[in-house]
């Protein structure tokens, strides 16, 4: 364990452990958090005889969240043990600069990064985009010997799902596959987009296009391993805020492998999660075996 990591917990799940850290992030100036589940007890890949690397898969929680609501209510650890994935959870925004302002809504700021690179002065901290591609990975390549970094996927949820599709996009070669419950698909289009991105971006649309996965899915369109998205049917935010049928027309464009699932019934919530969490991460394992 390097310097650079403090563990704040650990707790025995599925034959596996959460463990909670903290670091100071150089990225967003400030201490971040983050959770990994190792399916298996660290200190035991550590025998030379049994020695394992685990691949490595990102999640990136929607607006509001801490690394916590994943860790706490999504159920994965199950699958992820049993497929031998580390799961990745890192916090959503820079935490404790006091900001003016970050803590006044609930759909910006704190809890509401967005996972880009603010150009505005005052949000400059705003940089989560190069946190999760840049910082966090090198993180865990110096201090983690047990995880193997080059093999890595991305998911999420909502915003988070925006994180992800977007993430993946710009950088084909860093991540095998990506998948998503519930994204912001087409944030240029919505309200939730429209305000992040005219608060840490200003009005250039060209730059809020770098991050829309309507857009990229047409500028990179090379995309070898097929996108899983689920989407709740009674999900009170489909028709305004996410706006799948924007993606999924983009990717029929540019004969993009897109398997969208519309399940009935499911909402915006963590019990929607839970109920298809088995299929994506059973969707990544397979991807990062093959490649």
């Amino acid at each position: 364990m390097g310097d650079a990591v403090t563990e704040l917990s650990s707790s025995k799940m599925f034959g596996g452990y959460n463990k909670r850290y903290k670091h100071y992030s150089n990225t967003l100036g400030c201490s971040m958090n983050f959770h990994i589940y190792f399916p298996t007890s660290p200190s035991d890949s550590h025998d030379s005889k049994t020695k394992v690397l685990f691949p490595v898969l990102y999640w990136l929680s929607g607006l509001t969240c801490t690394d916590e609501n994943f860790i706490f209510k999504s159920g994965a650890q199950r699958a992820a043990s049993q497929q031998g994935v580390a799961l990745i959870v890192p916090d959503t925004s820079p935490r404790g600069l006091n900001i003016d302002g970050e803590a006044d809504s609930w759909d910006f700021g704190l809890g509401a990064g967005f996972y880009l690179n603010a150009t505005q002065e005052k949000w400059k901290n705003w940089r989560m985009y190069d946190y999760v591609v840049k910082e966090l990975p090198k993180l865990l390549s110096d201090n983690f010997p047990q995880l193997d970094t080059s093999k890595a996927s991305i998911f999420g949820h909502s915003m988070g799902g925006h994180g992800a599709l977007t993430i993946y996009l710009k950088n084909l070669d860093k991540y095998k596959s990506v998948s998503a419950f519930a994204p912001i698909a087409n944030p240029t289009n919505c309200p939730w987009g429209q305000k992040a991105f005219t608060n840490y971006l200003c009005g250039n649309k060209s730059d809020w296009e770098e991050y829309d996965a309507t857009h990229l899915v047409k500028k990179y369109p090379n995309v070898s391993t097929t996108i899983l998205i689920d989407q709740g049917e009674d999900d009170k935010f489909l028709s305004d805020q996410l706006l799948p049928h924007k993606f999924e027309e983009a990717c029929k464009n540019g004969n993009v492998p897109l398997s969208l699932r519309f399940q009935p019934g499911y909402d915006h919530s963590y019990n929607f999660i839970a109920t298809f969490i088995d299929d994506h991460i059973q969707h990544h394992a397979q991807a990062l075996r093959l490649n």
